[in-house]
């Protein structure tokens, strides 16, 4: 089974990306993202507890996203590998997600990081704000403050792979295309 993480600041085209490859190698794409929405609205205890925190706008801590991915983990043992897009975020949910992998059998095979730089970004979210109309992604402000707190709290998370050997960076500027083409060199490579 492969699994990759997928990495890189909010703009930098994970969730796009992450698609794409789903469909070459017939992967699951794991957005924590839709998993806590998946959570919610089957209304699980883990969603009940994160829906608490949404609705008061705070952080889940680490052990509730981790029993989330662990528990769809579990669900879909089946699959082929995954994708994991949004997650682990911290250098505490990466240690806890190589130890709930351990216990299935399963590693992180790589990490891969979409690097792009900061002006980019802001051009990207600003446009898919116009696009979406999420309020998130129209403030030039709020998105500086989201990339500062994913270089501040999650970038960190590159060192951790970086120390196993499991970190890839490719350039994440370019077409579509291009970067597909990147990334799908460093997963053929494995």
């Amino acid at each position: 089974m492969l699994n990759i993480v997928l990495f890189g600041a909010p703009g930098c085209g994970k969730g796009t990306q992450a698609a794409r490859l789903k469909e070459k190698y017939g992967i699951d794409h794991v957005s924590t993202g839709e998993v806590i929405r998946g959570e919610i609205a089957r209304g699980t205890a883990l969603g009940k507890e994160m829906e608490g925190y949404i609705a008061s706008g705070k952080l889940a801590p680490d052990r509730i996203v981790i029993d989330m991915v662990e528990h769809y983990i579990a669900e879909h043992d089946q699959a082929k590998g995954r994708i994991f897009d949004g997650f682990p975020r911290t250098t505490v949910q990466a240690e806890e997600f190589d130890g709930m992998l351990a216990a299935h059998g399963q590693k992180v095979d790589v990490m891969i990081y979409m690097d792009v730089p900061e002006e980019e970004l802001v051009k990207r979210i600003l446009l898919r704000g116009k696009e979406s109309g999420r309020a998130d992604d129209a403030s030039e402000e709020i998105i500086r403050h989201r990339i500062e707190v994913y270089r501040a709290q999650t970038a960190v998370v590159a060192d951790f792979y970086a120390t196993q050997q499991k970190y890839a960076h490719i350039d994440g500027l370019g077409t579509m295309d291009e970067v597909f083409e990147r990334i799908c060199r460093v997963i053929d490579a494995l």
